[in-house]
């Protein structure tokens, strides 16, 4: 039986904020990709873990505003709390094969 999305999503949140690679490794599937509008053509797993993850451990909190799960997706909006103190929000549409995590598209949002 596959695991809670919600909470797999959430789990990927959590290992993000405390900078905890290995969690976040065996979250994610092999086949891995992330888009943003700052990588529009993909990053594979690989390319995460080098553009994106020298952030992690930066956030301090994760508050989600919304998290909905539809069939092998769940949509994310949060907001963060930067180690500054500093706030922002954005949307997530996580994909899911089983109880990994194989891709992510991101939406960056604004300042708050």
């Amino acid at each position: 039986m596959a695991m809670d999305r919600i909470e797999l999503a959430k789990a990927g949140y959590r290992a993000f904020a405390a900078g905890d690679r290995q969690a976040m490794e065996g979250l994610l599937g092999a086949g891995f990709e992330f888009r943003s509008p700052a990588d529009a053509e993909g990053l594979d797993r690989e390319g995460y873990f080098a553009r994106c993850w020298p952030g992690a451990g930066s956030i301090v909190e994760f508050e989600f505003v919304r998290v909905i799960e539809d069939g092998d997706e769940v949509v994310v909006t949060y907001e963060a709390t930067r180690q500054d103190g500093s706030r922002f929000r954005n949307t997530e549409v996580l994909g899911f094969e089983g109880d990994r995590q194989v891709s992510a598209e991101v939406y960056f949002g604004w300042n708050l």
